[in-house]
């Protein structure tokens, strides 16, 4: 038998390849996987060095609170460490079911359904709700899962300017146009955008989807918790929770523990529930996160004042960054970016605050455009006056030092 003359390329060539992290290794700035030693809070331990964290999500300090652990540790005793099974089958426990409705209530839906991840409630929900012969609308700078979520379905993906409303609609106005006039569409944005902190212009967006009959949903991961008058999103904020068809949310940021729900009306969540990928194929979030997302609930309820001392944080960093001559984006909320440039500066920049005590996150392309990479600072209701202080003192600092304010 002639042998066939093939010319073999290696997978994983462009694996062996790749050396970009060495090369920022090599550097001495490269700033990810380093490990935290400590529990996680306002100050930690990072590389054996104490920390003031403004580079978390813990946006109302819930994630070390003695009631959270309490309430994780107590359902792990009862329940065992996890459900060894999806919710489908084996994996789902009265907890499961006690959460969904309390989170149906929070945020003012008739129906809630609980995934294993943030990531995977976006996933799931987009691509079994889009088919075919519908449409998705994004704002171009959602987050990856929105994304990811929109390339699974089997739908067409139309993206929009970030936070254009006039774009939007030039958007709306072609599809209804140019296609299929009787396409289903779905539009997904951010509340809350995670990188740059502003929030979607949600009134705009409700009347002009309305007008070409577009149905809503906001990823409320970074405002769900503290957001609104009772901390239940964004379409509480605008008052438009009866505009707003489906609620998203996650629960590693505000609810201190792992894991993600999506609310709305109850034959959608029950259609979601029977056809969503990534949840019927997905073990179900173990005892201990659902345990702390009902406690940090119930906290979230009673503590109000939480919320309002994250505002007060968020608006004092917002105002001590912009007088230093900072370019901080237009954040409205605790998520305060500070811009920096390229990627490498961005890198350095991140270097020197961690060197003096300040741990940031680096944010480079392409979550953010090619050549506005920023450190992205984020903060809580229980940092302290003197947390603050300190973050402001280095950041001016080193901002000096690298020539970003004079």
């Amino acid at each position: 038998m002639e042998e066939l003359d093939i010319t073999v390329f290696d997978l994983f060539e462009k694996c062996y390849k790749y050396n970009d992290p060495q090369i920022v290794r090599d550097m001495g700035i490269y700033p990810y996987f380093h490990p935290i030693q400590s529990a996680p809070g306002d100050e930690v331990v990072v590389d054996g060095k104490k920390c003031i964290m403004v580079g978390s999500n813990n946006y109302l300090g819930l994630v070390n609170h003695p009631k959270v652990k309490e309430a994780a540790a107590q359902a792990a005793y009862k329940y065992g460490s996890g459900c060894t099974g999806s919710r489908f089958l084996n994996g789902t426990l009265d907890l499961h079911l006690e959460l969904e409705e309390r989170l149906a209530k929070f945020v003012k839906k008739e129906d809630a359904i609980v995934f294993s991840t943030g990531f995977q409630t976006n996933l799931g929900v987009i691509s079994c709700l889009v088919g075919k012969n519908d449409v998705v609308v994004i704002d171009r700078q959602v987050h990856a899962c929105i994304v990811d979520g929109a390339r699974l379905s089997y739908g067409k993906i139309h993206k929009f300017a970030h936070n254009d409303m006039d774009d939007f609609e030039r958007v709306l106005s072609n599809i209804r146009n140019n296609s299929n006039a009787r396409c289903g569409i779905i539009v997904v944005v951010d509340g809350v955008f995670s990188m740059e902190g502003d929030i979607i212009n949600l009134p705009e967006l409700v009347r002009i989807g309305k007008k070409y009959g577009a149905r809503i949903m906001v990823d409320d991961a970074h405002a769900v918790g503290y957001l609104g008058e009772t901390g239940a999103g964004t379409a509480e904020h605008f008052h438009l929770i009866d505009e707003v068809d489906l609620t998203m949310g996650t629960f590693s940021k505000s609810f201190a523990a792992i894991g993600g729900f999506v609310a709305g009306e109850k034959p959608v969540i029950e259609f979601i529930k029977h056809k969503a990928r990534s949840y019927i194929f997905s073990a179900s979030i173990p005892p201990s996160s659902a345990a702390a997302v009902l406690a940090a609930l119930d906290i979230i309820q009673s503590e109000p004042e939480r919320r309002e001392r994250l505002w007060e944080n968020a608006r004092r960093m917002q105002r001590e960054f912009r007088e230093l001559g900072f370019r901080v984006s237009k954040t409205q909320t605790p998520i305060v970016p500070i811009v920096v440039g390229e990627d490498l500066e961005c890198f350095a920049f991140w270097k020197a605050l961690f060197d003096n005590g300040v741990f940031t996150n680096p944010v480079i392309s392409p979550a953010v455009p090619s050549g506005q990479a920023m450190i992205r600072t984020s903060y809580t209701a229980t940092h302290t006056k003197e947390h603050l202080d300190r973050v402001v003192e280095v950041v001016a600092k080193v901002g000096r030092e690298k020539g970003l304010i004079s």
